[in-house]
């Protein structure tokens, strides 16, 4: 029954990857902002959830010990690294011009994605519990703070021939665009996620296994 969960899961993670990478994604964010954060915030945002659920209900759980702090601090920073590194006019460009960058952003999307919410899904000890919320809440923070200053850019940030836009949008209007998705979308996949983990650090039923 157990390995039936997982393979559903897993499936229903590489499905989301496969119409997100397979379906006309890729191609618009050659030329539109907006399409491109569509096709991030969908690998982070939905992909690497269901996947690292996957993870967890296999009992592929992360166990990391007295070093947890320090692995959920490991991979917060580097979740943050990548979405703010590719996200750079220089990177961003390169990933949209060639396709050997263009793959190992997204493989580095899914696997930053991935492992904070396999972080977060594997998670027992009310102190695990707290460092991960306080990852979550950096984590809202950074990729709305991202977004709104993609909002209110006055200008251009990345090459006009990459924002052309969708649905009669400007180039400015385009980058603009891709901002609130950021800020929205993004901030409340994370915000969700730490609204969840809260409840479950004040759950009574936490109490019990504080000291496991």
């Amino acid at each position: 029954m157990a390995a039936d969960r997982v393979n559903r899961w897993v499936w229903v993670g590489i499905l989301i990857l496969a119409l997100l990478w397979l379906g006309p994604l890729p191609a618009l964010s050659r030329t539109a902002f907006s399409a491109h954060m569509l096709l991030h915030l969908g690998v982070v945002a939905l992909a690497a959830p269901v996947l690292a659920l996957g993870l967890v209900r296999s009992g592929r759980r992360l166990r990391t010990g007295e070093r947890f702090a320090t692995a959920a601090v490991l991979i917060f920073s580097l979740e943050m690294l990548v979405v703010w590194g590719w996200h750079l006019p220089a990177l961003h460009e390169a990933a949209a011009r060639q396709v050997g960058i263009f793959v190992l952003q997204q493989l580095s999307f899914v696997v930053v994605g991935a492992a904070v919410w396999w972080l977060a899904l594997s998670v027992r000890r009310r102190s695990e519990l707290v460092v991960t919320l306080l990852g979550f809440a950096l984590t809202l923070m950074h990729m709305t703070m991202l977004g709104v200053l993609l909002l209110l850019a006055p200008r251009l940030l990345y090459p006009a021939e990459l924002c052309m836009g969708l649905f009669g949008f400007t180039e400015l209007e385009d980058q603009r665009l891709g901002g609130v998705l950021m800020a929205a979308w993004g901030g409340l996949a994370y915000l969700l996620g730490g609204l969840v983990l809260g409840w479950r650090l004040i759950s009574p039923g936490r109490a019990a296994e504080s000291t496991e």
